[in-house]
């Protein structure tokens, strides 16, 4: 039998372990962002002193491969040479001016040519304020107030949208964090995912009082969901037949499942079609719909605080200066950020996407082949180059079905890995990152873990 790995960093000598109490003692969890606590696997984080291309270096002076890669943005790999040049060019003639600079617009332009349906864009400083702005702006446009989401899909930590489901189909969501008001969160309803029969019952009943819909690009906060065949265009039709907007947070696959997200992929843009041979496992099938707006993150910052919005001029010009709906940042279109997101996109090329593809489906391949030698019911979730694992005999399409996972198996799979120096999310609803770093020796280091990772995981009992 193969017993649960534990925590190898919980040792008297262990500076993670010194740094993590230290941490606790100045800093709320000892985290800045809950999911960096290991709570959902146990143990003491790792403190990450530095990376480089696929690999990180913890405070104990471990290297692990980072199969996180900053939840995403890294998608050229640590300390990509030219980026950080550019980024140390930047710093050097000031960190923020508080004023237009001309990178915001060369950013803005490389945006509109790979989503030119984003004709304008607004940066900010977090996928939060993102799609706060976003749902702020469609309500200001449409003069409604209820914005519809779907259970399982994050978008942000304000207010509105820290919601469950109702009691139902068409009652506001209760809050899910404290410190929300139950008026507030009642502003937001909220549906199962990748169910079309419940969005267009909710518009029959609510549909004059319905602002947006907002929606992942795919779905990947509850393990990686793609959406349903005919989903996302259900969704374009409801929002057009009641004057709703069509909102696509994009803040974790945009610019990393295809050089124009998970919207380029789905519709097969001009900009995304290159990216993808069309048998890889991930890869949905065409559809043709065009939201209203998108909200990035993530890779469009290449590591620094920065996010975006974007759309139409009609409805983006509703936005300060021009428009009635204000939205303002200090450090909005900082030019550090601004010139990392650049830098990484244009390095962010269709051979980047080919390669990231191309590896993270040779993955996948072979971890469901060495589950299926040793009998564990394992379920991969693909969008393009995303994937997690539901331990699952069959498919998982949404929140409530990931939720009945068997969960615990993750936390050895998790250790093992960790113990053989592959980095994975502390968390099994998280999604697994690659970069254009992950070469064949890294990708040959990741599968030689797999099979003990898999065994550990088949052997764990429920608590």
């Amino acid at each position: 039998m193969h017993t649960q790995i534990k925590d190898p960093s919980a040792t008297s000598q262990s500076h993670n372990s010194l740094l993590f109490h230290q941490a606790a003692n100045v800093i709320p969890g000892g985290v800045n962002s809950p999911v960096r606590a290991f709570g959902a696997v146990g143990g003491t984080p790792a403190f990450i002193k530095s990376g480089k291309g696929a690999w990180i270096i913890d405070e104990d002076n471990t290297q692990r491969i980072d199969m996180v890669c900053s939840w995403g943005p890294l998608i050229l790999g640590h300390a990509h040479e030219e980026v950080i040049s550019k980024v140390k060019y930047a710093a050097d003639n000031g960190l923020s001016c508080g004023a237009p600079t001309q990178t915001e617009t060369l950013l803005a332009e490389e945006i509109r040519r790979r989503v030119p349906v984003c004709e304008k864009v607004r940066f900010v400083s977090t996928g939060t304020e993102a799609t706060m702005t976003a749902i702020r702006l469609a309500r200001g446009y449409t003069k409604r107030n209820i914005l519809i989401k779907f259970s399982g899909c994050y978008h942000g930590h304000s207010d509105g949208l820290l919601g469950e489901a109702g009691s139902g189909i068409a009652t506001g969501a209760l809050p899910s964090s404290a410190g929300v008001p139950e008026d507030i969160a009642g502003q937001t309803i909220v549906l199962p995912y990748n169910d079309t029969e419940a969005l267009t019952e909710c518009f029959e009943k609510r549909g004059d009082d319905i602002a947006g819909v907002i929606v992942e690009g795919a779905a990947a906060n509850m393990g990686v969901i793609a959406p349903l065949p005919g989903f996302y265009t259900s969704i374009r039709q409801l929002c057009t037949t009641y004057g709703a907007l069509m909102i696509m947070d994009e803040v974790l696959t945009g610019f990393r499942v295809s050089p124009a997200g998970w919207w380029g992929l789905h519709t097969r843009s001009n900009e995304a079609r290159v990216a993808y041979e069309e048998n890889m496992p991930g890869i949905p099938q065409q559809e043709d719909y065009t939201p209203d707006l998108f909200c990035f993150g993530k890779v469009v910052g290449g590591g620094m605080p920065l996010a975006a919005l974007g759309g139409r001029s009609e409805i983006m010009d509703f936005l300060a200066p021009l428009g009635p709906v204000y939205q303002a940042g200090t450090l909005s279109g900082n030019p550090l950020s601004t010139i990392a997101g650049l830098t990484t996109l244009r390095n962010a090329t269709d051979d980047v996407y080919r390669h990231i593809a191309l590896t993270s489906s040779q993955l996948c391949t072979y971890i469901k082949e060495e589950s299926e030698k040793i009998g564990l019911p394992l379920h991969i979730g693909q969008a393009g180059s995303l994937f997690s694992l539901f331990f699952s005999d069959k498919p998982v399409t949404n929140y409530k079905e990931a939720k009945t996972c068997d969960t615990f198996r993750y936390t050895p799979l998790f250790w093992q890995m960790f113990n053989s120096h592959v980095y994975l999310p502390p968390s099994v609803f998280e999604a697994w990152f690659l970069s254009s770093a992950h070469k064949e020796k890294e990708l040959d280091i990741i599968c030689d873990a797999i099979p003990n990772a898999l065994r550990a995981a088949a052997d764990a009992q429920a608590q």
